[in-house]
């Protein structure tokens, strides 16, 4: 049995006479930690909603576990394992971070209408939401409300509700992007503490980020894939260095 949890095959997506994604391809295995970068209008977040089908594809084609998904709705993906870190706007302001999540388990389990009542009686809801708690830090503000977190806080909030979807492959879409340099560490422990068995997409421009975490690197550039391989070959790629991490950065992550 294949081991391949999301591919994309010769993906194209065009706006009027722009190519803004150019025969990509990506192979995304099972526990993988894999890290797509790539310059300023290098075609990351077009990729990104492709995969996730907020865009329909030119031409191509998206699969998920081996189906083909390339003109599924978003949600439709969601429910079969693909999902994306929520961005800010979308956290509940007014709901705690316990609360927040019980509604994302409750969801889940089909019984989201009634999380208030599920979240004191039902036992794998709470433990659920314990779990992932302590697993995203937020045990000690889980009765703060969203609004009154710190921002770190809230983008580890953003993680944790990704995780409470049960997905097989999880988009970390710039997870530290915004952060203070005081909470960063925190985000960056529990980034790699995320469970093994999900794999995961990581779009990202902090390269610390990127080298101490993924074992797998795709370059994007002009909306096509420049190279991929590990952390070290890409550090090593001249063109890389060129286009995109400066010529110093074979040497800082060597």
């Amino acid at each position: 049995m294949s081991d391949v949890v999301l591919r994309a095959d010769q993906l194209v997506k065009r706006f009027g006479g722009i190519t803004a994604t150019d025969q990509v391809s990506l192979t995304l295995r099972q526990g993988a930690r894999h890290a797509l970068i790539g310059p300023n209008g290098a075609g990351k977040t077009t990729l990104i909603n492709l995969l996730t089908g907020v865009l329909a594809p030119t031409s191509g084609r998206i699969e998920l576990l081996g189906q083909d998904i390339s003109h599924l709705a978003p949600h439709r993906r969601v429910q079969r394992g693909l999902v994306r870190t929520f961005q800010i706007n979308q956290l509940f302001a007014s709901r705690t971070p316990l609360e927040t999540l019980a509604m994302v388990v409750s969801q889940q389990r089909g019984q989201g209408w009634r999380w208030w009542s599920a979240l004191g009686t039902d036992q794998a809801v709470v433990a659920r939401c314990e779990s992932l708690l302590e697993l995203f830090r937020l045990s000690a503000v889980m009765h703060q409300r969203t609004s009154e977190l710190a921002y770190g806080k809230r983008r580890l909030l953003e993680m944790a509700i990704a995780l409470a979807c049960e997905p097989r492959v999880l988009l970390l879409d710039e997870p530290v992007a915004g952060v203070p340099a005081g909470e960063r560490e925190e985000l960056l422990q529990t980034v790699a503490a995320l469970p093994a068995a999900v794999s995961v997409l990581l779009i990202e421009h902090d390269m610390d980020l990127v080298f101490g975490f993924a074992d797998r690197v795709t370059v994007l550039v002009n909306g096509a894939v420049l190279c991929e391989g590990s952390p070290q070959a890409i550090a090593d790629d001249t063109r890389v260095r060129e286009v995109y991490l400066g010529q110093g950065a074979g040497a800082a992550h060597g």
